[in-house]
């Protein structure tokens, strides 16, 4: 079954969104992060995607409070990215905050075999964020773009025990235009690495669902969707969306 995490982006406390990574277009959403959390879980979540957007800019967790006012009240599993740039922040985040696993991503381009030994550390823990303009890994928060390869990252790290793979297309994210086939490639070419692929940036209507469950179908370790603002400006409904990805009955 093709999983659905509800985005929850968390800049000064507050719930907001971007427009392809770009500070300067935010929407704020809500002011209470907790309260827009267990929205989603009334809703039918069963899993959260959390993203310090200030830690992602400052390199270190920024948004401790409303995290961990997040995790504190809901009780199903919260992944998180932005700023996990060191073991401190793993540790922070996992063993006293309390979110289920991590995303990095910019350590991960730079710092490599830090990567595999926190992959080993932490097995099951770790979610490689891959974040790509025109194929390409950007990090610092998307504010650079580097001439690494998504795909050729990717494959750096086949193999670990990882939790998951995050694929984000940056010129979709927050953009309510879809989520394209060519991305949707991606994805697969990723999961048949044997990563579990979860997909983000774009997720703009329910045909998008329909077309991620298809590809999850074809492509079974492509087993995941985040949606962010199709779900604050009612584009789609969670239920709805649930009811595509379990099918009939």
């Amino acid at each position: 079954m093709l999983t659905l995490w509800p985005a929850i982006d968390l800049r000064g406390g507050r719930c907001v969104r971007l427009q392809q990574g770009d500070y300067n277009r935010e929407t704020v959403f809500g002011d209470d992060p907790a309260e827009m959390a267990a929205r989603w879980q009334a809703d039918g979540a069963e899993c959260l995607h959390l993203v310090d957007l200030d830690g992602a800019k400052a390199g270190r967790p920024v948004n401790l409070e409303a995290i961990r006012g997040i995790v504190q009240r809901v009780g199903i599993p919260c992944q998180l990215g932005g700023g996990i740039r060191d073991e401190r922040a793993i540790a922070l985040m996992l063993e006293e905050v309390g979110v289920s696993r991590v995303i990095v991503g910019t350590a991960a381009l730079k710092q490599p075999e830090w990567f595999r030994q926190m992959a080993e550390k932490y097995p099951g823990r770790l979610v490689l964020g891959l974040d790509a303009r025109n194929s390409m890994v950007a990090t610092e928060g998307w504010l650079d773009v580097s001439q690494t390869p998504a795909l050729e990252l990717a494959r750096q790290y086949t193999g670990m025990p990882l939790a998951a793979l995050v694929y984000t297309n940056i010129a979709n994210d927050g953009m309510m235009q879809g989520v394209d086939r060519a991305t949707i490639g991606d994805m697969q070419e990723l999961a048949r690495l044997g990563f579990h692929v979860i997909a983000s940036g774009g997720v703009s209507s329910l045909t998008d669902v329909r077309n991620l469950v298809a590809a999850h179908h074809e492509t079974p370790h492509l087993d995941g969707a985040i949606i962010g603002r199709a779900l604050y400006e009612q584009a789609l409904t969670l239920p709805d969306a649930l009811r595509i990805t379990r099918g009939p009955g």
